[in-house]
Order: structure tokens, then sequence, then C-alpha cells
């Protein structure tokens, strides 16, 4: 994938979660800047960080239970984001990792 590309796409996911978190009456704020998009859960003032990662074509998430990656699924018509270990869609391991820092429940679709 080349870089502007894989930029457009990155872009396009982290304001769709910020759009998520907007239409949500949950209290997270998030910052996007320097390539990263961090959501602050105000209940508890816990930390989800994502990063894009230019040399891996990734995005890389990091959360009190660890870190994870995930790329570009290309074989997958609805171009899901998948966690390179287990598969997992990005939007539902970021769903469930927001409920496990916050104790409720955001759904997200990218």
């Amino acid at each position: 994938m080349s870089n502007p590309n894989f930029h457009e796409l990155v872009d396009d996911v982290f304001l769709s979660i910020e759009d998520s978190i907007e239409d949500s009456d949950i209290d997270i704020d998030y910052e996007n800047a320097n390539g990263m998009l961090t959501l602050t859960f105000e209940e508890n003032a816990s930390q989800i960080i994502l990063s894009r990662q230019f040399s891996t074509s990734e995005i890389w998430i990091a959360a009190k239970s660890g870190g994870f990656h995930f790329k570009l699924d290309q074989y997958d018509e609805a171009g899901a984001w998948r966690n390179t270990v287990t598969g997992e869609t990005m939007n539902q391991s970021l769903s469930n990792l927001c409920f496990q820092q916050s104790g409720a429940r955001i759904e997200f679709s990218f």
C-alpha cells in the first residue's frame, strides 16, 4: 500500500471513531494529533491510544490490557482492519477495549 493511500485510510478510520464518540452519550475526550488518536475516559482518566505505523501499514492500539496491531484485510470486501494475531476486526476490538476501560458500550463502524 502506498503511503498517501495509507494516510487517507487511517484518517478516515480516525474520523469515523471520533464521529462514533460524538454520537454516543459516553464521556470520552479525544485528541487527534501527530498521527495518533488518544481516547481519554473522563470517568477514570484511563486512555486508549491509536497510532499509525507507516513502515508496516498498520494501526496500533495501546490499552490497559496490552498492545494490538491491525492491518487492512485487502481480501475482505468491506475493507476490515484485522488484528494481525487473532483476526478480530478493529471495530469489535476497540468496542471491547472501551467497554473494559469504561464499562460503557460504544459501537464503531469503519
